[in-house]
């Protein structure tokens, strides 16, 4: 794991539409992210500052975007850099998932995470920001590999069966890299709705934005979630393989990045 040695280039500050991403430098900036991931990750506690920070926070390059004119926080989210799958099971996702299988994979690979954007924070060219920054580091760095949890909201898994059976008809991991069991607490939806034939519309619309995102660059999912009570979320894992990026995606996300 690179740990975000000297060895690994920076990103400068990319502007466009009006918002400006960047690495944060300072410690206030890494508390600003702190306060929007306790707001969005942690509600219940608020008052605590640190309320969401973790082991990996030192570990991680920590990327904000403000609105270009009044510094407000629009979006954060993390990465973490590994020089190949060597040392995947040191990452955040390893705690609930069985990466075994990834620690062969040859190339870059990076975890995203804490991920989230303000409540008020409607503008479609922020995320499309923070993509066009996530494009030049995997550009930069020859990335293979981008994966994370992505999180659906509550504990109670049986409401979201449209977009799981979804998952698991046209988006489970290959059996090459596919994440093993490891969490206490888990739902096996793809055995559990194994016969469930999803209705299209509900199960893209109940999908969360960010999966979304994921599954349009051509994303697999592991064939379970993991309950978290902690952040009162349920979980799955996600990669998408940079190769296999459809090409159309690959030459938008390009131009956008420029």
């Amino acid at each position: 794991m690179s740990a975000f040695k000297e060895t690994i280039s920076s990103i400068e500050p990319f502007s466009k539409g009006g918002y400006c991403a960047r690495l944060a430098q300072t410690p206030e900036d890494l508390c600003k992210a702190l306060q929007l991931r306790n707001e969005m990750f942690v509600g219940h506690n608020t008052n605590n500052p640190s309320a969401d920070a973790d082991n990996f926070d030192p570990l991680c390059k920590h990327f904000i975007i403000e609105d270009a004119k009044t510094t407000e926080l629009q979006a954060c989210f993390r990465i973490l850099h590994f020089d190949t799958g060597t040392s995947v099971c040191e990452s955040y996702s390893a705690q609930f998932y069985g990466l075994n299988r990834l620690s062969s994979f040859p190339q870059p690979l990076i975890e995203i995470g804490r991920f989230c954007t303000a409540p008020y924070a409607t503008d479609p060219n922020i995320l499309r920001l923070c993509w066009s920054v996530l494009t030049r580091y995997v550009e930069m760095h020859n990335i293979g590999m981008m994966f994370g949890c992505c999180s659906f909201p509550g504990n109670e898994v049986a409401p979201f069966s449209e977009p799981l059976a979804l998952l698991k008809d046209r988006h489970l991991a290959p059996n090459k890299w596919a994440p093993g069991v490891k969490f206490a607490e888990i739902d096996a939806y793809a055995i559990r709705l194994a016969s469930y034939k999803p209705t299209l519309r509900p199960a893209i619309a109940m999908m969360p934005s960010l999966l979304r995102t994921y599954l349009s660059m051509g994303g697999w999912v592991s064939d379970h979630v993991v309950i978290d009570r902690n952040l009162d979320t349920f979980h799955v894992f996600t990669c998408v393989e940079t190769a296999k990026i459809p090409a159309r995606r690959v030459k938008l996300l390009r131009a956008n990045s420029r």
